[in-house]
């Protein structure tokens, strides 16, 4: 019998080691800890998100891993060095950051805009070489706007200048790619094609990339790693699977009437249910999927159970239904949403069907 050997994790890009973070209001006075003892390792080709409810933190950790903002105790490694010992231009060499907030560049390109990467190697002269050419061109084709690169920067569409910003970050050809917020003003169908863009680019670059994101889903589907900040100073570090099955993310984000949904690997507002209102829905596939969701969104809780209320959906568009005892039908789940809390209250024993 044959044994795995344990895969070898290569060394840290990025690294927090027994970091305190928080800010001081006031010269002399106390400094405010928001988070302690924190240990967090980013290594090259992984995808980790940032994850936590407002207030708890996720801000004041992603400045002080970039070095916005010192540690108030322990230390930030890049590449192994503390990060509050290195220059300016040596930490934009392996460190690139991507904020939410737009920039005005006036009338730039989107060419030019991604070759303000290559600054941190330029000399005092300021004289791009064909490796500075060639980076800005890698760039622009790894985030997908080389067809972009002739185009005045405000003349684009947010999720095409949010492209053009992690461009210009990739051209920094970091160790190290962090961006805050990154889908924040984006509609679904961009927040996806970024989504995208980035497991990619773990795997093309092979920079670590960390995101702070309020998308629970996508954190949970796409992270090698998730940094949980909970609210209690604490940063949890795992895989999402482990973290999602110990319970951790649903008592990070426990609210009222508020439950983590396994399936859906997301938290959900728990539906609020006529008692005793229950009905089997019979159909196939995605037209019984969705039938099921419009019961709910009613009022109603379906149920494998044999006896009571009996739902029959056949599949089109829109799709016929059917609810046995007392009989009724109609046409589209909008309609049967209707019937249905119309009918919210349970049937008395004796006039249930079989």
């Amino acid at each position: 019998m044959t044994t795995a050997t344990p895969a070898v994790s290569p060394p840290a890009a990025l690294q927090a080691v027994a970091v305190s973070a928080g800010y001081r209001r006031r010269r002399r006075h106390p400094a405010v800890t928001v988070l302690r003892d924190v240990h967090l390792a980013a290594r090259p080709g992984e995808l980790i998100t940032l994850i936590g409810p407002n207030g708890a933190g996720k801000s004041t950790l992603l400045r002080t891993l970039v070095g916005a903002q010192p540690p108030l105790a322990g230390h930030v490694l890049l590449d192994g060095r503390d990060l509050g010992g290195l220059s300016p231009r040596d930490r934009a060499r392996r460190l690139a950051v991507v904020l939410t907030e737009p920039v005005d560049v006036g009338q730039m390109s989107v060419a030019s805009v991604v070759a303000l990467g290559r600054l941190p190697y330029r000399s005092w002269i300021g004289r791009d070489t064909g490796h500075d050419r060639a980076a800005v061109d890698r760039a622009l084709v790894d985030a997908g706007v080389d067809w972009l690169r002739d185009r005045p920067l405000h003349d684009l569409s947010d999720g095409e200048r949010q492209r053009v910003m992690v461009a210009r970050a990739l051209a920094q050809e970091p160790a190290v790619l962090v961006l805050d917020e990154p889908t924040a003003f984006l509609d679904v169908a961009r927040r996806i094609e970024l989504a995208a863009m980035l497991t990619r680019l773990t795997a093309t670059t092979g920079a670590a990339i960390v995101l702070s994101t309020h998308d629970l889903g996508f954190a949970l589907r796409r992270s090698d790693q998730v940094w949980l900040v909970g609210g209690d100073g604490a940063v949890t570090a795992g895989a999402p699977e482990d973290l999602a099955h110990s319970d951790a993310i649903a008592r990070t984000f426990a609210g009222e009437n508020m439950t983590f949904d396994d399936a859906a690997a997301t938290i959900v507002v728990a539906d609020e249910t006529v008692p005793g209102a229950t009905v089997r829905v019979v159909g196939e596939g995605r037209t019984r999927q969705w039938a099921e969701h419009a019961v709910r969104r009613a009022g109603w809780t379906p149920t494998e159970a044999g006896g009571g209320r009996v739902l029959r959906v056949e599949p089109g568009t829109p799709c016929r239904w059917r609810v046995d005892g007392p009989d009724a039908h109609g046409v589209g789940f909008d309609t049967l949403v209707s019937h249905l809390r119309g009918q919210a209250v349970p049937l008395p024993e004796d006039a249930r069907t079989g």
